[in-house]
């Protein structure tokens, strides 16, 4: 019967499109629009990102977590995650159990990947009271460090929280 409705209706045609492009929108790929300069010179302000999905698990829409994970992020994946009710875009530069190296000399900073990232002292006395990214956690860092607020201003992201990596970059 359902194929006799498919064959004799372009209404259930469209139907059936729209509802396979939601499913896609939803839990496979999505196309994400980046505000600001936080990941400059990656990604400018108003230019598009495709977003897959189902790189980590199978995301609960409008949600922030997972019905199911089977991977976490890698470093220098970038990423997206919920934080104050907005998507956010933001690279992985440490994963659980690496290890965090502070300068306090003239400067507070944190060294990642043989660069110094700016900190304030704020942002130090919160960072420097681990020696490692936690369990379960991973530091992201805008590409633009000087526009971005990240996890030097919020803290870790739990990976169960990261819901989708960006692809092509």
């Amino acid at each position: 019967m359902f194929r006799r409705l498919l064959k004799n209706s372009l209404p259930a045609w469209i139907l059936l499109g729209i509802l396979l492009g939601t499913v896609i929108k939803l839990f496979v790929l999505d196309v994400l629009s980046i505000s600001g300069s936080s990941m400059l010179p990656t990604f400018k302000n108003g230019s598009s990102a495709p977003v897959f999905k189902l790189a980590y698990g199978l995301v609960k829409p409008f949600r922030g977590d997972f019905f199911v994970q089977w991977a976490e992020p890698q470093k220098d994946d970038i990423v997206i995650f919920l934080h104050d009710n907005k998507i956010v875009i933001k690279r992985v530069v440490l994963v659980s159990g690496e290890q965090l190296d502070f300068s306090a000399d003239s400067e507070y900073s944190l060294l990642v990947q043989q660069k110094a990232v700016p900190l304030t002292e704020r942002q130090y006395r919160s960072l420097s009271a681990f020696t490692e990214v936690p369990h379960g956690f991973v530091l992201v860092l805008g590409d633009n460090p000087e526009a971005s607020i990240d996890s030097r201003d919020y803290g870790f992201v739990s990976v169960k929280n990261i819901t989708g990596k960006i692809l092509g970059k």
